[in-house]
C-alpha cells in the first residue's frame, strides 16, 4: 500500500565539518550543481551555513550541506558503529545502468576513494550475490566526514503481487515482499 499523503522521499541534509571541500566533493564524485548558498543567520532561525545542490535541473535541491559554525567536529571513528548518538546508516544513488555505475566505480578510483565495501550484488537469489538483499549491484565509500555512501544499478521492483521482478524484467519467484 502506498501513503496517498506522501509523493516521495525528496532530499536529505546532512551536516559536514567543512562546507567548501564537501561542496568540491559532492560536486566531483555526482556532478552535483551548487543552487544556492547561504551563510549562518541570514535568517535568524536558521543558525547555520546551507548549500543547496541539485543533481537534476528542475529540482531546486537533491542534498542539502548542512555546516554549524563553532561546532568542534571529530571525525568519526569505527568505534561509532559501536557507541555514540544515532547517525544515518548510509545515502544511496542510482545508476541509469551497469555502464553508469562501472564509470562512477572509475570516478571514485580516480578521486582516491576507499571502497567500505563492494563492488557486491546484494542477492540472495544470483549465483553472483553476497546473500544481502535488494537485488542489485553497489558499492559503498566515505565523503570527506565519513558519511557512507551507495552507488548502485540494477535494483529489482516490486510486481503487484509482491513478487521481485529482475532489473531485466525477470520474476524471482521465491523473493516475495512482507507486505503488499
Amino acid at each position: 500500500m502506498s501513503s496517498n499523503l506522501i509523493k516521495t522521499f525528496h532530499h536529505m541534509a546532512i551536516d559536514v565539518s567543512n562546507m567548501n571541500k564537501s561542496i568540491a566533493f559532492y560536486r566531483e564524485l555526482f556532478d552535483y550543481k551548487l543552487t544556492e548558498r547561504h551563510e549562518a543567520g541570514e535568517v535568524d532561525a536558521i543558525p547555520v551555513e546551507l548549500s543547496f545542490l541539485r543533481i537534476t535541473d528542475s529540482n531546486h535541491h537533491d542534498l542539502v550541506l548542512s555546516h554549524t559554525p563553532g561546532k568542534k567536529y571529530r571525525p568519526r571513528n569505527k568505534n561509532d558503529n559501536l557507541e555514540g548518538p544515532t547517525l544515518h546508516h548510509h545515502i544511496a544513488w542510482e545508476c541509469h545502468d551497469r555502464d553508469g555505475w562501472l564509470a562512477m566505480q572509475e570516478r571514485a578510483k580516480k578521486m582516491g576513494l576507499e571502497f567500505v565495501r563492494g563492488p557486491v550484488v546484494h542477492s540472495k537469489y544470483d549465483s553472483r550475490g553476497d546473500g544481502s538483499w535488494g537485488e542489485n549491484e553497489s558499492f559503498y565509500v566515505l565523503d570527506p566526514d565519513g558519511h557512507r555512501l551507495e552507488i548502485f544499478c540494477d535494483m529489482a521492483s516490486i510486481d503487484k503481487d509482491g513478487t521481485f521482478v529482475s532489473f531485466e524484467g525477470k520474476r524471482i519467484e521465491e523473493a516475495k515482499v512482507d507486505e503488499i
